[in-house]
């Protein structure tokens, strides 16, 4: 999301754990887009990793699981939530990405690819009103992205938990994010100064929100 602010991305290496990790881009989201393949790219190239990505709007014929299972980290980009979640059934790259989380493969990614490890979350997939999501289910609960970058974010994702459109669950300012281990959160970590996550749960009279600690990288 930052091209020339890259703390967050070297804070994902460092947890592969690996001198010189292997780094896949998964741009579904985005339908592949050519101008946000060379960004990644032009981003991942200044830093200690080998970059690649897999493209599935013109398959190549290689293979999803042979690519995905060679990552040490997968970065999913950001776009529609809902048509990237569609695609990758359709070519089992959910079974792919969720074998890979069980081996242990740093699962990351900006909005739509933040969303998508979660039960459900909050997503303008369907148009700028925002609106609950199904999703990956690797992750309970729901997630909520760009809660400081966009003033709809905040009081439409409290309205559709008070509602019971969407469960409680998680959300980040840009520049914030909330790390798991397993299925538990262990750390929320932030590039700017002021961005943190908050807890947002179901009240008695309405959404409560609490906002997280959040450490500098």
């Amino acid at each position: 999301m930052e091209p020339d602010h890259l703390a967050l991305d070297r804070f994902l290496l460092g947890l592969t754990g690996v001198e010189t990790p292997r780094v896949l881009f998964l741009p579904t989201a985005s339908a592949d887009s050519s101008d946000y393949v060379q960004r990644f790219f032009t981003a991942y190239t200044t830093l200690p990793c080998r970059p690649s990505w897999m493209p599935l709007f013109r398959r190549d014929g290689s293979s999803v699981e042979e690519h995905i299972e060679a990552a040490d980290l997968v970065f999913v980009g950001g776009g529609n939530t809902a048509n990237m979640l569609a695609i990758w059934r359709v070519h089992g790259v959910d079974r792919a990405l969720r074998a890979a989380w069980e081996r242990g493969t740093v699962l990351a990614g900006v909005s739509a690819g933040a969303i998508c490890w979660f039960e459900q979350g909050s997503t303008d997939s369907f148009g700028p009103g925002l609106a609950a999501l199904d999703c990956l289910g690797f992750l309970p609960e729901s997630f909520t992205p760009h809660y400081d970058g966009e003033a709809a974010r905040r009081p439409r994702l409290h309205a559709m938990i008070d509602g019971g459109e969407l469960g409680p669950g998680w959300a980040a300012d840009d520049g914030c994010a909330v790390v798991f281990e397993g299925t538990t959160k262990v750390d929320v970590v932030t590039s700017r100064p002021t961005a943190t996550a908050y807890r947002v749960d179901d009240g008695v009279s309405g959404a409560v929100e609490r906002r997280l600690d959040a450490r500098r990288v």
